[in-house]
């Protein structure tokens, strides 16, 4: 008798399996990856190296320890590990990737069974956890091309385009140095463009859908607008792309129906959009994230069109 196959959602029928999306992500993450690298130096590396290390090393040992199938080759742990540190100040402490990642491995996603099993974003969480836990070392921000060195000891500190819209201090920088790169932030947030090239070969592979991400910024510009501030600045500023585009869109803590992502995607910008205008943080994208993604199986119930039926043509 043919045995079935039990395994978390998505159930697609298609060539691609696990690994080949997630190397499609990694791929997709490598303009951010190299953005960062030329505006904040060599320690990007160094931070990439130490939290793929321990998120790869994390996942092997639960898996060895609970004499279950060893599932690091899939590259999950991998591609988390990246956007983990995408979301981290080129200043943090090397010690930082290393509690993040395992956090981020064992607590959010192998404790509830592993891949498709966890009901929030990994990375999102994780920056949250370390945000709260090490709120100095996770706001420490520098300019571009700032020379640090390996331990980052003689950093001289600087704000955020969104710090400096929310607090004052300084004066805001371009729309187009933004777009580029040039403004200080977490390491893989601050070059729209590098952001969009990623976002364009997600679509070009379907690895991803547009919708929720384009809900997302479309909500996100409504309210500035609403709310009187410019929506361009918003969209550029802080996390809001790379959130958009790499971690709101993850199949197992985003809907799986059209209209769920939209209504998903919706959610998340009237959150990050009163979290940034109203609330004590300037900003809101990963907090938004663990939110939306809690309700994801609520929205998943809202009233889906059952495979096979739709309108009858007379």
């Amino acid at each position: 008798m043919e045995k079935l196959t039990v395994a978390a959602h998505p159930h697609i029928r298609a060539r691609d399996n696990t690994q080949t999306l997630m190397f499609d992500v990694i791929i997709a993450l490598l303009p951010p990856m190299i953005a960062g690298i030329y505006f904040f130096g060599y320690r990007v590396m160094v931070l990439l190296t130490i939290a793929i290390l321990a998120s790869v090393l994390s996942e092997w040992i639960w898996c060895k320890l609970q004499r279950v199938p060893n599932t690091v080759w899939d590259l999950s742990a991998v591609v988390s590990a990246i956007i983990l540190v995408m979301n981290l100040p080129v200043t943090a402490p090397l010690w930082i990737p290393i509690v993040g990642s395992i956090f981020m491995i064992i607590i959010v996603k192998m404790c509830f069974g592993g891949l498709g099993q966890n009901f929030v974003n990994p990375a999102a969480a994780a920056r949250i956890f370390l945000v709260v836990s090490f709120p100095a070392a996770m706001t420490k921000w520098v300019v571009p091309f700032t020379k640090l060195d390996i331990f980052a000891s003689q950093a001289i500190t600087s704000a955020t385009p969104l710090a400096i819209a929310k607090y004052g201090g300084g004066e805001l920088p371009s729309i187009m140095s933004m777009y580029l790169g040039f403004t200080g932030g977490c390491i893989g947030e601050t070059s729209v463009v590098a952001i969009l090239i990623g976002f364009i070969y997600l679509l070009w592979r379907k690895v991803i859908k547009w919708d929720t991400t384009i809900a997302y910024l479309a909500t996100v510009a409504a309210f500035m607008l609403v709310v009187g501030n410019n929506p361009v600045f918003h969209l550029f500023a802080g996390g809001l792309m790379f959130g958009a585009v790499f971690m709101a869109t993850d199949y197992t803590t985003s809907p799986i129906t059209a209209r769920g992502r939209v209504i998903f995607g919706v959610g998340l910008g009237l959150l990050t959009g009163i979290i940034r205008v109203f609330g004590g943080y300037p900003e809101g994208v990963c907090l938004s994230i663990l939110v939306m993604n809690v309700l994801t199986p609520l929205i998943d119930k809202i009233k889906p069109r059952r495979f096979g039926t739709g309108r009858v043509s007379s």
